[in-house]
């Protein structure tokens, strides 16, 4: 335990006087405060202006060939269209088109009919939602039109198209909308930790070894110790950038919360509950040591530091698999399907895909315990066969030996 916690030490030390490490975590800091703290130099500069002119709307032209339809077609689109300048117009095609190129208009609708239009634009964007709005606006208007022909007065069928519907949700399992972000933050979290630390676990082990040291240190220390000390101490590294990242990203948002005004993005991030936060914690630290035990123990095996990529690239196919499957599952909206049951169990990949189930699905609590279970065994026991991994890999230099060769060279230690 005494040489455990010597070990431990002088990883920690180590991450302290790195500088990129340092580096890294005051500039993501840095840079979360200016994020967090944009809506009120926003507004600092805004009551500073020396002009508080009103921002123009950007201008949208609609022609209605019906003469007929003109006052029912701007009000209607001018109420639709809110955060628009709405102007109706009796140019020429051509006329529209150039108010367009030249600026003048951000778009226009001209109406061939009652319920067909032909939408101009410059530019599409992917975002852009006009040709809905417009389609339901359209709607609406050939349902009022046929509301009078039949002998409704315009009070009449202006009541029954604002009819205002009174509708309630009641959620008897998981909101995925709103747990969707800070899932989404932790799997793309824990995708870029693993990463990271499994490369400079990586990187100290075949340093080491590179260097004749790892030879010297076998010799006074037990390689069980040598192997969980520097994971460990890569993990505690990991989890104080991590603490000061998110730590001050939440410091900083309540401090500018009430700039933030009714964001559900921002808002829906820090508002994790807490039972749920304590199972990313869970599925964070084992996902992460899991890896890192990996990482170390196959670099113990290379003895070059350019062979690391190569020697650690099945252990990071692997975990972009898990990932790609649980973005996949995130984005189609079912985290239940077979495949991410089964996932679920597998230590590979159920820190990622169990904590998205319990997220946005419906787990049993037997489900999460026995993954729990599964995962913590198997973290300890690829701890320990990294360990043996370590020692061996202490005499294998050359040609980085085929994953035949380790098995037997472990079995025989």
């Amino acid at each position: 335990m005494k040489q455990f916690g010597k070990i431990l030490k002088f990883e920690l030390k180590d991450y302290a006087k790195n500088k990129a490490f340092v580096g890294i975590t005051i500039f993501l800091v840095v840079a979360i405060a200016l994020v967090m703290f944009f809506p009120r130099i926003k507004m600092l500069f805004k009551s500073n202006s020396v002009s508080d002119a009103p921002v123009e709307k950007a201008v949208i032209l609609i022609k209605a060939e019906d003469d007929t339809l003109v006052d029912i077609v701007q009000q209607t689109f001018s109420s639709a269209f809110s955060d628009y300048n709405v102007q109706m117009t009796d140019k020429d095609t051509d006329s529209i088109k150039q108010d367009i190129l030249d600026g003048n208009a951000q778009c226009a609708f001209v109406l061939t009919g009652p319920a067909s239009y032909t939408y101009y634009v410059n530019n599409l964007s992917m975002y852009d939602t006009n040709q809905a709005t417009a389609a339901e606006v359209l709607q609406q208007i050939y349902q009022m039109n046929t509301m009078l022909d039949y002998g409704m007065t315009p009070e009449q069928a202006l009541d029954v198209m604002t009819l205002p519907i009174d509708g309630q949700v009641e959620t008897l399992g998981k909101d995925q909308m709103q747990n969707f972000f800070y899932t989404y933050i932790m799997i793309f979290a824990l995708y870029m930790v693993i990463l990271l630390y499994g490369q400079m676990v990586a990187m100290s082990v075949a340093t080491e070894k590179s260097s004749r040291a790892m030879e010297l240190l076998i010799t006074s220390a037990k390689p069980i110790n040598m192997m969980f000390g520097k994971v460990l101490a890569a993990c505690a590294a990991g989890l104080v950038q991590l603490a000061a990242i998110f730590g001050s990203a939440l410091l900083f948002y309540n401090i500018n919360q009430s700039y933030w005004g009714s964001n559900e993005i921002i808002g829906s991030i820090f508002a994790i509950p807490p039972e749920l936060l304590g199972y990313m914690l869970v599925f964070f630290l084992l996902g992460f040591l899991i890896y890192a035990f990996l990482f170390g123990a196959i670099s113990s095996t290379v003895s070059k530091l350019e062979d690391i990529n190569t020697a650690v690239q099945p252990v990071t196919f692997l975990f972009v698999i898990g990932f790609i499957v649980t973005m996949i599952s995130m984005s189609s909206g079912n985290v239940d399907t077979t495949l991410m049951k089964v996932c679920s169990y597998i230590p590979f990949t159920s820190p990622m895909a169990m904590f998205t189930r319990i997220a946005m699905g419906t787990v049993a609590w037997y489900e999460i315990i026995a993954s729990i279970v599964i995962l913590v065994g198997s973290t300890v026991g690829i701890g320990i066969l990294s360990a043996k991994i370590y020692r061996v890999g202490v005499l294998l230099y050359g040609t980085p030996p085929k994953l035949p060769a380790i098995i037997k060279a472990v079995w025989k230690a």
